[in-house]
């Protein structure tokens, strides 16, 4: 029988294929609805360890961290949700978010029991969530769905999906780690494939690297930009900003950028620049703005395509700008290495706040990726100046106020944290039981097909 001579993005629907679709999660293994694990300050976690071949094909996850300056008048215990949203000003509970949180916890993925991970980067800017500033938008690849009484607030309540195609041809392994001083609560799905062939030999394995640059060394940021004073030539791209570097064979399939900007004029003046193999000068691909490579002009509009679009736009929020583009079909190819570079201005003349992650497929092994400790993470968000004095002398009301306040408070804290350590060991159970589970949905897959199990 003839088959279709078609290939797209939905053309394999059509076809029949011998592999298994299963899922790692945060479900609630007693049968109750705390779906979520709580993960503890300095602790990492394995979402998700599964023996291939086989592929990741979505992620979706969202999350909460919430600072408790005041004891609440319900009991920990008695708490079944991640927070309890009622307005702090009715005096029933007192939590604010930790407004960084999204830059604190660090997620890795691992392909084919590499010792180094092939992905690591903040979460939310992983998914596009930068400066731990929540901004929507939906892209092909990505999508965040931000709460919409948080919208542009840091630490914003948000949901994340990914739907990259993640392909392990041996192992997969996906852990967050919380660089954070207080626990956070993670709700995540994982969905995979299994199949019963390896992988073929010219599969190229999904990567992911946060860099950033706090600032960029600017030689003119007192200059305005468009000035006539900055117009001088860049002809080597040597200080420019680099999003990707890296040597193997793959293909750059796009990136994200947060720009802090701080002069108050027009932050995306430079060009893009990107050297292919054995590119000197000019690189292969050399652009003529950042509204230009981000697929905008005039500036950057406030749009949210599948290829290229803003989550946070500078006017919502002034001096921040949250920018991405993807190159799902114009995936840009390379054989030896490739250096993916932006100029901060026009010649490098701006020295503002830059960070980014950005996406590619390559051969393995993969090159060694690292992280900025959390401290040079946090983003440069405003601070608010708070006036204090000491307080005056006190009343006996007063005094037993504060006290029964103190009192109130330590034993809210005792209770939360025996909650917290309960739950702690809870996850070490549920952690070891999505690993078990995946092996023997594995181990039923193959010998249904007759596929021996090694």
């Amino acid at each position: 029988m003839a088959t279709s001579p078609r290939s797209g993005l939905l053309s394999s629907l059509t076809k029949l294929s011998t592999a298994r679709t299963a899922r790692a999660s945060s479900w609630d293994q007693t049968g109750r609805n705390r779906d979520n694990w709580i993960v503890m300050p300095g602790e990492e976690r394995v979402l998700a360890d599964i023996e291939g071949p086989g592929s990741i094909t979505h992620i979706w996850m969202t999350q909460s961290c919430r600072i408790q300056p005041g004891p609440g008048q319900i009991s920990p215990e008695l708490v079944g949700v991640p927070m309890l949203e009622i307005h702090n000003a009715l005096g029933v509970s007192w939590e604010v978010v930790d407004p960084d949180y999204y830059r604190k916890i660090v997620i890795r993925m691992y392909w084919d029991d590499q010792e180094t991970p092939s992905v690591i980067a903040p979460l939310g800017d992983f998914f596009g969530l930068l400066n731990s500033l929540s901004g929507s938008y939906d892209s092909l690849p990505l999508s965040v769905s931000a709460k919409e009484g948080e919208l542009n607030t840091f630490g914003g309540s948000a949901a994340f999906n990914s739907y990259f195609e993640m392909p392990f041809n041996s192992r997969a392994r996906i852990t967050v780690e919380n660089q954070n001083d207080i626990p956070y609560l993670q709700y995540f799905y994982i969905d995979y494939e299994l199949y019963t062939e390896p992988l073929p030999e010219d599969t190229a394995y999904f990567h992911a690297h946060w860099r950033r640059q706090k600032p960029n060394a600017g030689w003119g940021p007192d200059l305005q930009t468009n000035s006539i004073e900055v117009a001088i030539p860049n002809l080597s791209g040597e200080d420019n900003y680099v999003v990707l570097e890296t040597e193997g064979q793959g293909h750059y399939v796009g990136c994200n950028l947060a720009v802090r900007h701080f002069q108050g004029s027009w932050w995306g003046e430079g060009d893009d620049m990107i050297f292919i193999d054995d590119d000197t000068w000019p690189p292969s691909l050399h652009g003529t703005g950042m509204e230009d490579y981000f697929g905008h002009a005039w500036g950057m509009q406030h749009n949210a395509f599948l290829m290229n679009g803003t989550m946070v736009h500078e006017e919502n929020v002034p001096g921040f700008h949250h920018s991405y583009r993807f190159h799902m079909t114009d995936p840009i190819r390379f054989q030896k290495r490739i250096k993916v570079t932006f100029e901060h201005g026009h010649a490098n003349h701006l020295s503002d706040d830059w960070s980014s992650t950005a996406y590619w497929y390559q051969t393995l092994p993969s090159p060694v990726l690292e992280i900025a400790a959390v401290e040079e993470r946090l983003p440069l968000r405003p601070r608010d100046q708070v006036e204090e004095r000491p307080l005056p002398e006190l009343t006996p009301a007063q005094q037993t106020a504060r006290d029964a306040s103190a009192e109130r408070m330590k034993q809210f804290t005792e209770t939360r944290d025996a909650v917290r350590n309960e739950r702690r060991a809870e996850i070490d159970d549920w952690e070891k039981a999505n690993a078990d589970q995946a092996r023997e949905v594995r181990q039923r897959f193959l010998a249904a097909n007759s596929v021996p199990v090694q």
